[in-house]
């Protein structure tokens, strides 16, 4: 049986892998938006990637406008939402995963088509936490 820990790890691949196309591009939005000027002035030079654009800003903190520490706290605000609604499916859906999905590897939306395929089976709590979240 999968231990807690790697189904919350599991289902945080599957939810952020579903996510990006709505919040993860929304959430580098806010910040490009909101941080236009510090990042045209700061950190244009700075390749894309592991974390390096943020870290760009973190470097300047000292110099960023409201706006861009706004869009900052506001992208960590909706990060911190997203990271709640993956603990609160971890918790609904673990012994879903471990009865149908045990045996399925991680990545791709393996996962979640394996939920899916066994829809009628799956808990009502795993269903209803999915729904909630955006992932049905």
């Amino acid at each position: 049986m999968m231990s807690r820990k790697i189904v919350g790890l599991v289902l945080g691949i599957l939810f952020l892998a579903t996510m990006p196309a709505v919040a993860g591009q929304d959430l580098v939005k806010v910040v490009a938006d909101g941080c236009k000027a510090e990042l045209e002035t700061y950190c244009k030079d700075v390749t894309p990637g592991e974390g390096r654009i943020l870290a760009c800003l973190f470097a300047h903190g000292d110099k960023l406008s409201g706006k861009c520490e706004y869009a900052l706290y506001d992208a960590s605000v909706q990060l911190e939402r997203a990271v709640a609604a993956l603990g609160y499916v971890t918790n609904e859906c673990a012994d879903d995963l471990d009865k149908f999905c045990s045996g399925v590897a991680a990545g791709e939306g393996r996962l979640l088509d394996c939920i899916e395929k066994n829809d009628k089976n799956v808990s009502s709590r795993c269903k209803d936490a999915m729904k909630e979240v955006g992932l049905k």
